[in-house]
Parts: C-alpha cells; sequence; structure tokens
C-alpha cells in the first residue's frame, strides 16, 4: 500500500495548518506524507503556533508559508481546509475535510493551546481513519 499524503490549507499557512503539519509529522513518522499551503501565505510562521508546538517539544520553526499549489491538492489523498472558504480547487476522487478551527493569528501563546491541542485531537482521529499506527 503507498503511503498516505494529506494536505493542510489555511488562508496564510502559518498557524493551523504549521500545527497540524506538525502534529502530524510527529506522531506518524514517515508513514504519512505530509503538506501544508496557504491561499495567501503569510511572511512567516506565527511565533505563538512555534511556542505553543515548543511546549509539546514538536519544533516547527523551520517552517515557511508556502503558496497553495493545484499540483499539492492533486498529489495529495486527504486535503484538510482550515478556513480558506473557496480558495481551495476541489479535485473529484480527493477526500475533503474542514475543521472548523478558531484562527491563532494575532493571539499569544495562550490562547493557541487550546487550538494546538484541539488539532492534536483531530490528528489523533485522521491517524485512525488513515488506519496508520503512531510512533508516540
Amino acid at each position: 500500500m503507498s503511503t498516505p499524503s494529506v494536505l493542510f490549507v489555511c488562508v496564510h499557512n502559518a498557524g493551523r495548518s504549521q500545527m497540524a503539519a506538525g502534529w502530524l509529522r510527529h506522531l506518524a513518522g514517515n508513514a504519512v506524507e505530509v503538506r501544508s499551503a496557504g491561499s495567501l501565505p503569510g511572511d512567516q510562521v506565527n511565533p505563538a503556533a512555534v511556542a505553543a508546538m515548543a511546549e509539546v517539544g514538536i519544533d516547527i520553526s523551520d517552517q515557511r508559508p508556502k503558496v497553495l499549489t493545484t499540483d499539492a491538492v492533486e498529489a495529495s489523498d486527504v486535503v484538510i481546509t482550515m478556513g480558506c472558504g473557496d480558495a481551495c480547487p476541489i479535485f473529484p476522487g480527493k477526500r475533503y475535510l474542514d475543521w472548523d478551527l478558531e484562527d491563532p493569528a494575532g493571539k499569544g501563546v495562550e490562547s493557541v493551546r487550546p487550538i494546538r491541542d484541539e488539532i492534536e485531537t483531530r490528528i489523533r482521529g485522521l491517524l485512525t481513519e488513515l488506519r496508520v499506527t503512531t510512533a508516540r
């Protein structure tokens, strides 16, 4: 069986999608191919998201927001949107999930922690659905 691939998409690719990608890499190791992108990518990953993830031992400080491409969507089995609205291209045969998560933009690390924890819960559920055994 081929390695499943997951694409996380939010507007700026600076907070939610970066945290989700970080969680998935952390929990699945090489068992899942992970991508993230934004419809209007920001300049940098949200420092509060970086700090919140560092608290749980996940380093996303080396990540950079990337622009969403149709290639990234086509190459992914599951596309998880996080408030990017109509900016996400839809391809037949892909599985789409929309996670309604609060935007961490402009919030301090205290406000980002619950979003981080909600993302972890959803990632663990996704791994169960994909039948991927977590490394941790």
